[in-house]
């Protein structure tokens, strides 16, 4: 392990992530914010940490190995979520804990999108900007923002690419440079939150509602500048259009430079997980259409449908927006629809949960091992878009979903241990562990009555469903300290 490598680029992407704190500071000068001090303290307090880590160590320069990449990528996005709580924290008028900052800070940079903040059409512009901010940095990931420019500052960055990117299939990439996939990648999001941005605004929010927005829908964020969420608009234009960003936002960011860059559809076409996620989503969408009928009045047919197709996509790319009024259904379609999000989006997208190709993987493995049963002696490959899938992969993913079942059971237990009921921990566990963010029960809109143990729990399950379980788990094996 090289600790002085580590601590050199955790010095880097420390002074990186102050600079963070500027735009918010200047939209509160904008918005005429009376205090803007918690900014200009996190700026001095993250960036002169960081100059300090980095400075006596600038000159050290190594390789990164892949132990490297796992440890910084871990700590960064430790410190970032502690780093982040300062001017959560500092705000006079919220009156939140330091680990309901922790938890608010962890939740925007994680992109779940579980709040422990009430009153936000009153909050400063500053700080809901901030929010909406966090999430979009680390919706695709700060650490691979940096690594696009990691060649500027004498580090290599394909260990860190390798760590921070979801899925089982991590050294795909869309050039030979690392830094230039990187880049490519960077691109789409950021065009993509542009053209958001313009559709919000010509649908009638503000500039600064359509740019926060914006940055929630395309990172899979969920956090809003207003309490009643996407709801506050009463906008069914504004409902579709953040329906198809959020599916947008859950698609392999790769998958749309690869559109961009042939300047046609058929990437879509040729990605087995798009299909197979668009797939799902119309057959969750039949489910709920059907419910709906058999159940409600016709009256409400047309608002069951609406507010159907709009929670299904944002919970099952684990956005986390949500309406206001009545709900349209039997009691058991919210917690199915919420539990849609342990699926998530696909993997190299914004969106969390176990990931379409996890589950397409298993599906197809599963249905060879049928096929066995009646052919014993033959051989099946599974197959991807055409390819065949190592052994190694399928096996690996194998690891991780009973992995991910095994940590979605423990924080479950432990949240009912700090005290929530059942059904409450039951939707706190899939709403922090999958970055969908809104539970059930006590825990439905906010954790803002959470207790501290509670929060802990979520702060530290949301961790482990960003950075995808081994990375952290890896980090306990005694093998991984050796030389």
């Amino acid at each position: 392990m090289q600790f002085i490598v580590v601590f050199r680029v955790l010095g880097l992407l420390l002074m990186v992530f102050g600079l963070t704190f500027i735009p918010p500071w200047l939209v509160g000068l904008m918005m005429g914010d009376a205090d803007l001090r918690p900014f200009e303290y996190s700026f001095l307090i993250t960036f002169v940490l960081g100059l300090l880590i980095w400075l006596p160590l600038r000159k050290y320069r190594r390789e990164l190995k892949l132990r490297d990449g796992l440890l910084i990528v871990v700590l960064f996005w430790v410190v970032l979520g502690l780093m982040g709580a300062v001017p959560i924290y500092l705000q006079t008028e919220l009156h939140v804990s330091f680990s309901q900052a922790v938890f608010e800070s962890v939740s925007g940079i994680t992109t779940t999108g579980s709040t422990v903040l009430v009153g936000l059409d009153t909050l400063p512009k500053s700080l809901l900007f901030y929010r909406q901010q966090l999430q979009w940095l680390g919706g695709l990931g700060i650490i691979v923002l940096v690594v696009a420019f990691m060649p500027l500052l004498g580090v290599g960055g394909m260990q860190l690419y390798k760590s921070e990117i979801s899925g089982p299939m991590k050294d795909e990439r869309l050039s030979g440079r690392i830094s230039e996939t990187a880049k490519a990648l960077w691109l789409v999001y950021v065009g993509l939150t542009i053209v958001c941005t313009l559709a919000f605004k010509l649908e009638g929010m503000s500039w600064f509602d359509a740019v926060g927005h914006a940055f929630a829908t395309i990172s899979t964020g969920g956090f809003s500048t207003h309490d009643d969420s996407l709801g506050y608009f009463h906008s069914f234009p504004i409902e579709l259009t953040t329906v198809v960003f959020m599916i947008l936002g859950a698609t392999p960011m790769a998958l749309h430079y690869l559109v961009l860059r042939h300047a046609s559809f058929r990437a879509y076409g040729k990605s087995s997980e798009f299909k197979f996620f668009l797939l799902i989503l119309a057959l969750f969408f039949g489910l709920i259409v059907l419910t709906v009928i058999l159940s409600r009045p016709a009256t409400e047919w047309l608002w069951g449908v609406r507010w159907g197709l709009f929670t299904l996509v944002s919970m099952i790319t684990t956005t986390g927006f949500t309406l206001t009024g009545s709900t349209p259904w039997p009691v058991f379609l919210p917690v199915f629809i919420l539990a849609t999000a342990l699926i998530g989006g696909c993997a190299g997208s914004t969106a969390g949960g176990l990931k379409n190709v996890r589950l397409l993987l298993l599906t197809r493995q599963g249905l060879n091992e049928l096929r066995k049963l009646v052919h014993p002696h033959a051989e099946f490959v599974v197959k991807l878009s055409g390819r065949g899938i190592s052994p190694t992969v399928i096996s690996a993913v194998w690891a991780f979903f009973a992995a991910y079942v095994f940590v979605f059971v423990v924080i479950f237990f432990l949240m009912m241990a700090t005290g929530l009921d059942v059904v409450s921990a039951f939707g706190g566990a899939i709403g922090t562990l999958t970055s969908a963010g809104p539970g059930l029960g006590s825990v439905a809109t906010t954790f803002s009555q959470a207790s501290t143990g509670t929060l802990w729990v979520g702060t530290i399950s949301m961790l482990l469903g960003r950075l995808e379980i081994f990375t952290v788990f890896v980090l306990f094996l005694p093998m991984f300290w050796r030389r």
